[in-house]
């Protein structure tokens, strides 16, 4: 149970999932650069937890797809971390299909650090009689919204990290298709619901169209000192201003 800090109320898991939709206008809300260094730096107090929702930031994972990962989808049988990630079709919602993610070099510091257990799933349950023989996302949910309060990060949740993930992507100029192979979403609709536009980047958007003035643009006339077709040559020039300040000078 935890207490709601709008109406002092103790409220379960369910409750603080409502109340971030209520202040995240139905979202998980979007991580910044220093957001996130806080969270990992000082919110996240273990290898273990840093690495579970590194992998959940670093490829735009599911939390209950990072909690399901095996020690065989991410290190090699000789314990070696892969190149890739694998995702397997079960353990995704709906079931579409596996998902393979490169292993960027971020979250390969993690994994290097985690020293997981001799265990078949890379975060195995902390509960040996649980049905589940991983992390329950669910705990993980509340472990990381502990995180987020201890340094006071305000209306993220699990899904934080991988809108964050996402979002940084399409920032990046990323094509939709690609990222939707990333994310596993179903179609595009599903996938652009994820991501959010900042205001800089509407304020750019509509500048653009500044292009599109209804005011006719009118040249500068050009005000640079026409040049005689046939100069005098440099002789003549120097000969001629000799003679003019000659004629100048008064006879006193």
């Amino acid at each position: 149970m935890q207490q709601c800090s709008i109406c002092g109320k103790l409220s379960g898991i369910g409750s603080v999932y409502t109340k971030m939709k209520i202040e995240g206008h139905g979202q998980a809300k979007i991580l910044t650069q220093e957001e996130i260094e806080l969270l990992f730096n000082e919110g996240l107090q273990s290898d273990r937890d840093r690495t579970l929702f590194g992998i959940c930031l670093y490829t735009a994972c599911r939390i209950a797809e990072a909690c399901s990962l095996k020690v065989i989808d991410v290190f090699t049988p000789a314990n070696v971390i892969r190149s890739e990630m694998i995702i397997r079709k079960g353990n995704t919602k709906g079931k579409l299909g596996t998902r393979t993610i490169p292993i960027i070099q971020e979250l390969r510091l993690l994994l290097e650090t985690y020293k997981h257990p001799s265990h078949p799933y890379l975060f195995p349950s902390r509960h040996l009689n649980h049905r589940w023989k991983h992390a329950n996302p669910e705990a993980a949910s509340h472990l990381f919204q502990e995180a987020c309060e201890r340094v006071g990060i305000i209306g993220a949740s699990t899904h934080s990290l991988r809108r964050s993930a996402l979002t940084q992507m399409s920032n990046a100029g990323i094509p939709l298709r690609i990222i939707q192979e990333i994310s596993g979403h179903r179609n595009l609709e599903q996938l652009q619901k994820y991501l959010e536009v900042r205001p800089d980047q509407v304020r750019g958007a509509v500048s653009a169209l500044s292009t599109l003035s209804y005011v006719r643009k009118i040249p500068y006339p050009d005000i640079a000192p026409s040049t005689p077709e046939n100069p005098l040559p440099p002789h003549q020039l120097s000969q001629g201003q000799a003679d003019s300040s000659a004629q100048e000078i008064p006879d006193w």
